[in-house]
């Protein structure tokens, strides 16, 4: 099964409830997420780590790159890219 839309779903899920600033916006999964402030370096690495965890992946220095974070949906693709496939 592709994690197109369902990891949209999860991942703006986790974004909404670990960056209140999400939540007030009411994003949307093409928001920036750094250039709006809703998220800073730190926060990156906390969705690094909810990607790990929640889609069985590991993501390396050279993909903590800013276009793989820059929204929700490069985030979705990102992760679809790395994994291909997710088991639910």
């Amino acid at each position: 099964m592709s994690i197109g839309s369902p990891a949209n779903e999860r991942i703006r899920g986790f974004v909404n409830e670990k960056f209140p600033l999400a939540r007030k916006r009411n994003i949307k999964d093409s928001d920036e997420l750094l250039e709006s402030g809703i998220m800073d370096s730190l926060g990156v690495l906390d969705l690094v780590a909810f990607i790990e965890s929640e889609f069985g992946l590991t993501v390396s220095d050279e993909d903590l790159s800013p276009e793989n974070f820059r929204s929700i949906e490069n985030v979705a693709r990102f992760a679809e890219s790395r994994h291909g496939r997710m088991d639910t």
